[in-house]
C-alpha cells in the first residue's frame, strides 16, 4: 500500500529555534520571533510582495514591483497584469511554493486594492493564504 510522506524541514524539529522574524514589526523589541519554516515562509513572501525592484543594493532583481501600480488606473487590465506580474515573480523567486490563485478586490471610492494570494509549499502539501492591502493615500 502506497501513500505519501510528507517532508519536514530539518528547521521545524527543533521546536526552541528561531527561523526568522514575522512582519510587521509589532513586538515590544521589535522584533517577533518565528519558530517554523511555514510561517517564515509567508512573511517572506509578504516581504518580497510589497518590495519593489532595486530597492535592495546588494539584489537588485529581488522585489515584486506593486507599488508601480499606484497610479494606474483600477481595472480588469490592470487586474490581468498585476495577477500576471505576481505568478511569474513567486515562480522564480520562490521555486518551492505553487500559485493557486490570486484574487483581486477593487475599492474605486478609496483607490485602494486587496491582493489575496493562495498558495502551496511543494515540499509539505501546506496550503496558506497571503493578503495585502495597497492604497495610495495622500
Amino acid at each position: 500500500m502506497a501513500y505519501g510522506i510528507k517532508n519536514i524541514s530539518p528547521l521545524d524539529l527543533r521546536t526552541s529555534t528561531g527561523v526568522g522574524v514575522s512582519i510587521p514589526f509589532e513586538s515590544p523589541s521589535a522584533f517577533s520571533t518565528v519558530y517554523n519554516t511555514k510561517d517564515q515562509l509567508k512573511y517572506n513572501l509578504i516581504n518580497f510582495l510589497l518590495t519593489d525592484k532595486y530597492e535592495r543594493p546588494q539584489n537588485p532583481n529581488f522585489g515584486c514591483g506593486l507599488r508601480l501600480i499606484l497610479f494606474e488606473q483600477i481595472n480588469q487590465e490592470n487586474f490581468d497584469q498585476i495577477k500576471l506580474r505576481i505568478a511569474s515573480q513567486v515562480k522564480s523567486n520562490f521555486p518551492n511554493i505553487e500559485v493557486q490563485n490570486i484574487d483581486i478586490l477593487s475599492n474605486i471610492d478609496d483607490n485602494s486594492i486587496n491582493i489575496k494570494f493562495f498558495y502551496t509549499i511543494l515540499n509539505t502539501g501546506d496550503s496558506d493564504t497571503v493578503t495585502i492591502a495597497i492604497q495610495n493615500t495622500q
